[in-house]
């Protein structure tokens, strides 16, 4: 998995390089990979001529040991029969020992099958050597065997040694035959291959300078204008073309550019005309959105208390009444400012307690410094309303809504709390999902319409960092915070 990543990472670095770079990474694997082959074949040459060497070197060490050691230790061994030393003293195991440590060396040096047989028999007579050796000394050891020890070195130590020096000589003729020969040729072909492969690479090292320089500003040329033609396009500028001479794939790109920005220019002026239509009929719809329902009720609660004959309640909710509807049906720009949107969402509330004062309290606190933010008009009284008819209508008992303002960070936010019902983790999730644009399909009914419309009128006014957010929790209530810029 992780090299599948690794190779998709690689593949997706190689697509996003420019074509230039792309031609001499090419032009640069290809000398590399040359390069490489061409290590390899010196490294070929040099391991074969070292292992040349190590056949002259095993022979010249086989012939070294023919010589010094049959003298060496045929010589000992009188000195040790002749009573002119001692095993103590000259030890000739030792030099056993060393032998067989030779012997095991050409065995392992060597590629010549003959050869390794020769240095086991020479592994073996030193086996043999051995065993005289031994003999003697346990000759001496008893004493009086001075003829039998004569004998055992005449008879069959000097057979031993000689034996063993007439088989080295055979290991180092036969380990010696030619290879001089071959070791010339192996290094005249060696000066030959060199010779020549750095001839070859400095070629296509000039060959690769050339065609990296030439070949690539041919080709990014035009596209290196087409590219600048594109950047004023994407930053905005519709106006430019695209101007290419030469080339017959660039120039039908350049032409084709031409026709797609042209069609661009047309298409944003489309979307303009269309958006600008759509929001102000999305404005228009929002104010529509005032509730029948909720003007018959409150008509009805007027003709309840005047016919129980509380004149000064009617007057006060007439006013209420007339209030929220001059804010809600007042022309402009669409922008209110902090205290406009009080009168409207206080006269609403008014309005709404005479309804409802068995189970609703509420509390506005905003302060003085930040009532002349502006904000779009009716941003407050949607989210009221959903608190109050699906968040304090659905719960036991005197329900609250608390309005309030504060400074955050260099901006407004107004937060609208309540301890109705709240909602479910489930429904949350789809709100905030259709809050920010994530969820297309998600439900947009009426519980959530009001709560997308300030949202979007909110962020069309000013940006997406603006907005609301919502928490909830089920049970305990609901606070939806609206943040919108510090204005003075």
């Amino acid at each position: 998995m992780m090299k599948s990543k690794l190779f998709d990472n690689i593949g997706i670095s190689f697509k996003n390089l420019k074509l230039n770079r792309k031609i001499q990474l090419l032009l640069l694997l290809i000398i590399v990979t040359l390069f490489i082959l061409f290590a390899l074949q010196f490294y070929n040459m040099y391991r074969f001529n070292q292992q040349y060497d190590q056949i002259i070197a095993n022979a010249a060490e086989a012939g070294k040991f023919s010589i010094d050691f049959k003298k060496n230790f045929d010589y000992k061994i009188y000195l040790l029969i002749a009573g002119h030393s001692s095993f103590e003293e000259e030890d000739p195991y030792v030099s056993v020992n060393e032998a067989r440590v030779i012997a095991q060396d050409l065995i392992d040096n060597t590629s010549i099958e003959d050869n390794k047989r020769r240095a086991e028999i020479i592994l073996k007579l030193l086996g043999n050597l051995e065993k005289y050796t031994k003999r003697i000394e346990d000759n001496k050891k008893v004493g009086g065997h001075y003829d039998d020890n004569i004998n055992i070195w005449e008879n069959d130590v000097q057979l031993v040694t000689g034996l063993i020096q007439s088989t080295v000589l055979e290991y180092t003729y036969y380990e010696t035959s030619g290879m001089e020969q071959v070791r010339v040729r192996v290094s005249e072909s060696l000066r030959r291959i060199t010779l020549f492969s750095l001839i070859l690479f400095a070629v296509l090292v000039t060959v690769a300078l050339f065609l990296s320089v030439i070949i690539p500003n041919s080709i990014v040329r035009p596209i290196h204008h087409l590219n600048d033609v594109t950047k004023q396009v994407a930053e905005g500028d519709l106006s430019v073309r695209a101007k290419v001479v030469y080339g017959a794939e660039a120039k039908e790109l350049g032409e084709s550019l031409n026709i797609m920005i042209k069609q661009i220019d047309k298409l944003l002026t489309a979307v303009k005309i269309d958006e600008k239509n759509l929001r102000q009929a999305e404005l228009e719809l929002l104010q529509a959105q005032i509730n029948p329902h909720f003007l018959y009720n409150t008509l009805d609660t007027i003709i309840w208390l005047a016919e129980s004959g509380k004149q000064s309640e009617v007057v006060d909710l007439v006013e209420s009444l007339s209030d929220f509807f001059r804010t809600s049906l007042s022309c402009g720009d669409g922008l209110v400012t902090l205290r406009e949107e009080e009168r409207h969402i206080r006269s609403y509330l008014q309005i709404q307690h005479v309804r409802y004062c068995d189970i609703l309290e509420y509390e506005i606190d905003i302060p003085e410094i930040l009532k002349e933010t502006i904000l779009p008009k009716i941003t407050l009284q949607p989210i009221i309303e959903n608190a109050l008819y699906h968040g304090i209508k659905n719960r036991r008992g005197m329900g609250r809504i608390v309005i309030k303002a504060f400074e955050e960070n260099g901006d407004v936010v107004v937060t609208v709390s309540d301890n109705g019902i709240g909602i479910t983790d489930d429904r949350l999730d789809e709100i905030r999902a259709m809050l920010d644009k994530t969820n297309e399909n998600g439900r947009l009914d009426n519980d959530s319409y009001g709560l997308f419309n300030v949202n979007e009128r909110i962020k069309l006014k000013f940006g997406e960092k603006y907005g609301i957010s919502i928490t909830s929790t089920y049970h305990e209530g609901t606070c939806v915070r609206i943040r919108v810029p510090l204005t003075h």
